[in-house]
């Protein structure tokens, strides 16, 4: 708004100063009167709560020639309700009652009530979105890249820089790499550039200084335990995020791929200087960590995502049914459940679980019991909402659970069952 100029600056100070350094700014005091005419007073300020982004006006030059045109509130008025407009085609509905929140205040201050009316009802509008919407996960917010440039020659400020690409709805890695090598293609030559397919960390140094490299890699959102109690909305977790993580697979021998027992994987968190959503498609990378997980490890942090997605599915308003079915599948049927097995198997037989530190033995035991009473509520949860001609196939995964827990008690030498005294043991233990 301060770079398209759409308030005025006759007769008053415009502070620079970050929220943190004013004293309690009220975002709802955005219009105030001044010598009988109404100034902007606040700026960017007053949009602080729908993006840290915006701080960034707070330090940027007016344009030349800004006091010559006529802004006035209707024009604010205009743009704000513009912005909603693409609010609700973008399917951003929370966003909507912050953005009228200086709307509101004009039509107070003139008292048009019908507008105001108007304004209360797409607010209460937005918010019946929101009930409906909020828990579905059906809103597509985009996907996220990783990219990073190598090759002095042809790239120069950008290379070894890495950027976060953010995507529209459910764009491919294929999709993204295609395009970036079609584009650097047609400025530089087919012949001189080169895409790296693997998110190995590269050095510079062993690539030849004669061709240009893109690196594409896939990245999730990034929360730690504190922001995922925090953001519990699928909104947002795609809303002010600068943090994404991916995942490397590695063994100790070199390959990439190993058994279970030898599987390694080295986690790498990427931190960007502004937060998506931005009004550039991409935002570079300011910061970059990598933690590295041992065998044990993995199986520790694999486990915990399957009953995690279990239990989310199961206490969804609305249940995917095809995707627990699928998670469900992939959990107990005895054709594919060699992957929660094989990390039994590997970790917690009595031969095998004497190779690793107690500690983490005795956590990934817990963690199988959780596993064990997550497949079992849902497959109470199908149960309950199948229809006759899946009633043959429950049964199948009926049987496949009782198998898996018989192999779970034979690994673990202890009894795992799945009812309700194991249910409320889980529920005390959390």
């Amino acid at each position: 708004l301060k770079r398209r100029g759409y308030w005025k600056t006759e007769g008053m100070r415009l502070s620079t100063t970050f929220p943190e350094d004013s004293h309690n700014p009220d975002s709802n005091q955005l219009l105030i009167s001044h010598q009988g005419r109404s100034l902007f007073s606040m700026g960017w300020t007053a949009f602080q709560t729908i993006t840290p982004n915006v701080k960034e006006e707070g330090a940027m030059k007016e344009d030349s020639g800004m006091q010559d045109t006529p802004y006035s509130e209707d024009t604010l008025v205009e743009q704000l309700e513009a912005c909603v407009d693409y609010l609700w085609k973008s399917e951003r509905h929370e966003l909507i009652a912050n953005v009228y929140k200086p709307v509101i205040l004009v039509y107070e201050k003139k008292r048009d009530f019908k507008k105001l009316a108007e304004l209360y009802y797409n607010i209460h509008r937005s918010y019946l979105k929101i009930t409906e919407v909020v828990h579905s996960e059906k809103r597509l917010f985009g996907r996220y890249y990783r990219v990073a440039f190598y090759g002095q020659a042809f790239f120069e400020e950008d290379e070894s820089k890495e950027y976060i690409y953010k995507e529209p709805k459910l764009t491919g890695l294929s999709e993204i790499s295609q395009r970036l090598l079609k584009l650097y293609s047609d400025k530089y030559g087919a012949e001189n550039v080169k895409m790296i397919q693997d998110s190995n960390k590269v050095n510079p140094k062993e690539l030849d200084p004669k061709f240009a490299y893109i690196q594409v890699t896939y990245v999730t959102p990034y929360f730690d335990e504190k922001e995922l109690t925090e953001r519990r909305t699928d909104f947002e977790r795609h809303h002010n995020i600068k943090r994404f993580v991916f995942e490397t697979p590695f063994t100790l021998s070199g390959k990439k791929h190993g058994g279970v027992e030898e599987q390694c994987k080295r986690r790498t968190i990427l931190t960007t200087g502004q937060t998506f959503p931005y009004v550039k498609k991409r935002i570079q990378v300011i910061n970059q960590h990598s933690t590295e997980l041992n065998p044990i490890e993995v199986a520790i942090d694999e486990m915990s995502r399957k009953v995690s997605e279990l239990n989310h599915l199961c206490c969804m308003n609305e249940v995917d049914m095809i995707r627990l079915q699928l998670k469900l599948q992939g959990s107990v049927s005895a054709k594919v459940n060699a992957g929660p097995m094989a990390y039994a198997w590997a970790f917690l037989e009595d031969t095998n679980a004497k190779k690793y530190p107690d500690n983490q033995v005795k956590l990934l035991k817990d963690i199988f019991r959780q596993f064990a009473a997550a497949c079992g509520h849902a497959l109470e949860v199908n149960e309950r909402l199948i229809k006759e001609d899946q009633l043959e196939y429950q049964e199948e995964m009926k049987s496949h659970y009782r198998d898996l827990l018989s192999e779970l008690s034979t690994v673990m030498n202890e009894q795992v069952v799945y009812g309700e005294d194991v249910t409320k043991h889980q529920g005390m233990e959390r």
